[in-house]
């Protein structure tokens, strides 16, 4: 049987992105409940340093002069997005367990090994349509 974890990359960046496409490229980072400190990042904004868990007021001059893009944290379009993320997979998958908001592990015991690209490919082009 094949298994596999769906890992939705840097999660609430690219929920923001798939809200505003000028953002591909742009580095993001989404802060906690009232701005206190950075949980999410996109992968330009790790690369420009930004520490997961940093408290805003001690990352604010780097992110100005970098261009970071701020975004205070909104759970329930992540929630959203989660969801449309699970019920894309749940069509697909025979079995699966929710792990967190962007994870889960599958299971296809109907499915052979080479045809899961493709897979994966039908469902994040199902989850960004249903945008």
């Amino acid at each position: 049987m094949l298994r596999a974890l769906a890992d939705c990359n840097n999660f609430y960046a690219s929920c923001e992105r798939a809200l505003d496409p000028s953002l591909i490229g742009v580095p993001i980072v989404v802060l906690s409940n009232n701005d206190g400190c950075v949980v999410a990042r996109s992968s330009e904004a790790k690369a420009l340093g930004i520490p997961m868990g940093a408290p805003y007021f001690e990352v604010r001059r780097t992110c100005e002069a970098h261009g970071i893009r701020i975004f205070s944290s909104n759970f329930s379009v992540y929630g959203d997005f989660s969801e449309r993320v699970m019920a894309a997979l749940a069509e697909q998958a025979r079995d699966l367990e929710v792990y967190s908001v962007d994870e889960a592990f599958l299971g296809f015991p109907d499915m052979p090994d080479d045809a899961a690209h493709a897979l994966g490919l039908r469902i994040r082009a199902d989850v960004l349509l249903a945008n």
